[in-house]
């Protein structure tokens, strides 16, 4: 015997993923991450457009079905809930079927109720369509940051990843200037049409994306992982180190990799809750409610309220809230190229620390002028939504290989219900209390996730077998 571990038994298994990973690791970013982040970037973008098109389409529908506050409230929330449910679905179904068909499946449930949302008569079709939309919306973006995450390397994984999440901004800016454009023009129909058709088209491409690597090793699925792997090392000569000059360094690193992999258990959701990953977990989900909360009760409610309470035209209405989702994408950008220096925890701080000063300034001035609210709202806006990108990051680093989907889903699932909440409850508080009040329970939700940031941890460059054994 060469006093090497027998086949099957977990030192072995770990070494041989460590083994496949190492190689996985040891390829800089090229063409072919490029590649995998372009066809998944183009299912997000159009969820993320599908996300908002319902809010470019609210102002003419306020007016076209007599909706209340409470009901418009309603209306946003009824996607969300439907994300909800898709968040905590298709997580599981990852973890099951693979990342690649569990995405696919949801770009097709996504794409094909987008269209259908088309083709609605009444406020009840729309919501449970709307509903149902959700489903597809909620479990394509929690899958897709898994992938996009298992797929990249510990170095420079930060602003690899954040720039593929600067997809997500960009599609709501793109509804957002789509929806001021050819809502006044060819009506609030053609919006969802043009949310869907193109996810059918997509699913073509996604289809021949490879597996995640790192998905198939943790299944033992050690030829296929390392097919896919083959490929990636012939997409490109360059390596972060030579196997034969640097032997020592190749041996450590393998070595690091493996004692992140010793683990045999199988994927539960109740591990979420065990002694070493409960506090994440707990603290994640705080991050997710409040940094949405925040957000997406934003964006949501601007193209209303600039109609509604301060009685702008409807297409001066639409162009001043499409400028928000601008200042968004280059907020993101900026957060891409330092998130790897300045570091997930000081960041997510620092921007609810902002937002939340924006938000209350706004506040306490009353709200009085559209401008105040199109300049300080779109701000907090802007800067929140950094937050709500780095999460997707920052998600799937803290949690293993076997569970990284599920309780990536999960956490989501949070988003969803704080973006439910925020518009019916916006609804409420602007009825009640006036537009002072709604920016005032905004800025309450920003310290709640500043309290919740100081205890993240931080995993910047490090590699996910590293954070998360």
């Amino acid at each position: 015997m060469d006093g090497s571990p027998p086949e099957g038994s977990a030192p072995h298994n770990a070494d041989r993923a460590a083994r496949l990973l190492f190689r996985a690791e040891n390829v800089p970013f090229c063409r072919w991450h490029t590649k995998t982040r372009i066809v998944m970037g183009s299912a997000t973008f159009l969820d993320a457009f599908d996300a908002l098109s319902l809010a470019f389409v609210l102002p003419v529908l306020v007016g076209l079905w007599h909706l209340s506050p409470g009901e418009v409230g309603l209306l946003i929330a009824a996607g969300y809930l439907g994300q909800v449910l898709g968040a905590l679905l298709f997580g599981w179904l990852g973890e099951k079927w693979g990342r690649v068909p569990a995405v696919s499946t949801a770009v097709a449930v996504m794409s094909v109720m987008s269209i259908a949302c088309a083709f609605a008569g009444s406020v009840h079709v729309l919501f449970a369509l709307r509903f149902m939309q959700g489903i597809g919306v909620g479990g394509e973006v929690p899958v897709a940051a898994t992938y996009i995450n298992e797929m990249s390397q510990s170095k420079g994984r930060g602003r690899f990843f954040v720039l593929y999440e600067l997809i997500f901004p960009l599609g709501l800016m793109v509804a957002a200037q789509l929806g001021a454009f050819l809502v006044p023009r060819y009506g609030w129909e053609c919006l969802f049409l043009v949310g869907g058709l193109p996810g059918l088209l997509i699913l073509a491409f996604m289809a021949r994306l490879p597996e995640s690597p790192r998905w198939l090793a943790a299944r033992g699925r050690w030829d296929e992982a390392d097919r896919v792997i083959r490929t990636l090392e012939a997409a490109t000569p360059r390596r972060h180190l030579d196997v034969e000059r640097q032997p020592d360094e190749v041996r450590a690193r393998v070595e690091s990799l493996a004692n992140g992999l010793q683990s045999t258990r199988r994927a539960s959701w109740k591990e979420l809750f065990s002694p070493l990953y409960r506090p994440r977990t707990l603290i994640v989900w705080v991050l997710w409610a409040a940094s949405y909360f925040v957000a997406n009760g934003i964006n949501n409610w601007l193209p209303t309220l600039y109609k509604t309470v301060y009685h702008l035209p409807l297409q001066e209405a639409l162009r001043l809230a499409s400028v928000t989702n601008v200042l968004s994408v280059c907020a993101v950008f900026t957060c891409a190229m330092l998130v790897d220096k300045v570091g997930r925890r000081r960041w997510a701080g620092g921007s609810f620390a902002v937002s939340g000063l924006l938000l209350l300034a706004l506040a306490a001035t009353g709200a009085q002028s559209v401008w105040s609210v199109a300049i300080l709202a779109s701000a907090a806006y802007a800067v929140m939504g950094t937050t709500t990108v780095l999460l997707y990051l920052y998600t799937p680093e803290i949690y293993p290989t076997r569970m990284r989907a599920i309780g990536t889903g999960l956490a989501t699932s949070w988003l969803r219900a704080a973006s439910a909440a925020a518009p019916a409850l916006v609804g409420v508080m602007l009825s009640a209390q006036g537009v002072a009040s709604v920016f005032l329970m905004f800025a309450a939700a920003t310290v709640v996730g500043w309290l919740a940031s100081r205890k993240m941890i931080e995993t910047t460059d490090r590699a996910l077998e590293e954070i998360s054994p």
